[in-house]
């Protein structure tokens, strides 16, 4: 649908530069006589804050007579005020109609990609798109309609036949009933396995993982029939709680679970819009002692649909991510996207639902 093309250090003030005079610096007369009672109720809560860096009560710092305004009060509530409006984020992401729609990443060969994904994981080409002005084609594979179902949407870029995969994207995951019977086939069609079908590590459930013709890696999971086969993404990152946090809060995903590995030194943490065995999850996946990881420049992003890019955007600020696309319709589509990055600098898209609906008729 798009074409792929840390938190700012907050920094304290000296205490010298508040300067408390009549004409103060921060936009407010301290003189408790009747004629400065002119407050500037924005500016005195900011300052209010600006002041507690420091580690100064404001009931000590501002006293004023029985008679002047309490600068204390003010500024508790300009602050409940921003408090207040924050917690209303909060819950309108909760409530937000978020659906995760799908996952971008580049391929050096589209037609043998395409190729794979359908003989051999069984997925169905829903459309495709070329953009020769732009030089760039798309397709779109999934297990479903992309108007209910997560997809994946392939991007060949003219003459481009080889990208670096990074050592941070992990894989995709894929539900099937049988891994053994899906590995054979797979590996009939020339496929690559790189782990055999067994129990996971620490686990019960069968996998297998498998290479595509670029190098991505897919998990196979043996479970029953799911309406929604293609079922995890997995991303490695440096702080698992800070990551998690971050997802709940800007994304309004769910902690459908966590597990730790001290035996192989590694935790995941399972977050996504609703139950694994029926939605696409994003799994985070923390090595002990990994801080940061290589990106490369072949995954490119997820996309969630949204009711509100505008809204979305103003929350994933507020939760301290970092708005790479400023809220607004894509030009000669018209489609609303934002886009924003994780702590880690993962990147997604956020798509307004209506728009997108209309993109698919």
């Amino acid at each position: 649908m798009v074409r792929i093309i840390p938190m700012a250090s907050s920094i304290r003030p000296s205490l010298s530069s508040l300067r408390f005079s009549g004409s103060s610096r921060l936009g407010l007369s301290l003189y408790s006589s009747n004629s400065s009672r002119r407050l500037s109720l924005l500016h005195l809560g900011s300052s209010v804050s600006q002041l507690q860096c420091f580690g100064l009560k404001t009931s000590k710092l501002f006293r004023g007579e029985g008679s002047s305004i309490s600068v204390c009060a003010a500024g508790k509530m300009a602050q409940a005020s921003t408090a207040s409006t924050e917690e209303n984020s909060l819950e309108w992401v909760k409530k937000d109609k978020r659906r995760m729609l799908h996952v971008v990443y580049r391929v050096g060969d589209l037609d043998k990609t395409i190729k794979f994904y359908t003989e051999c994981l069984g997925m169905k080409l829903l459309r495709k798109r070329d953009i020769p002005e732009e030089k760039y084609t798309n397709a779109f594979l999934g297990y479903g309609p992309e108007d209910s179902h997560f997809v994946i949407e392939l991007t060949y870029n003219y003459g481009i036949e080889k990208y670096d995969i990074g050592t941070g994207f992990g894989h995709f995951g894929i539900a099937v009933e049988d891994v053994t019977k899906t590995v054979d086939l797979i590996k009939a069609k020339g496929g690559t396995v790189t782990r055999e079908p067994g129990p996971v590590k620490g686990g019960k459930t069968v996998i297998a993982f498998i290479e595509d013709p670029d190098g991505y890696k897919f998990e196979l999971l043996e479970r029953g029939p799911t309406p929604e086969p293609l079922c995890q993404v997995m991303l490695r990152v440096g702080d698992l709680d800070r990551s998690i946090e971050f997802y709940e809060k800007a994304f309004g995903m769910e902690l459908l679970r966590k597990r730790d590995n001290p035996e192989y030194k590694y935790t995941i943490a399972m977050m996504g819009y609703g139950p694994e065995d029926t939605n696409t999850v994003l799994e985070l996946t923390y090595n002990y002692g990994i801080t940061e990881y290589e990106k490369g420049n072949a995954y490119a992003q997820i996309a969630i649909g949204t009711d509100d890019v505008y809204k979305t955007a103003e929350v994933i600020k507020q939760c301290g991510g970092v708005i790479t696309r400023e809220p607004g319709p894509l030009p000669g589509i018209n489609t609303k996207i934002t886009a924003c990055l994780d702590p880690d600098g993962w990147k997604s898209v956020f798509v307004d639902n209506i728009d997108f609906l209309k993109e698919l008729e």
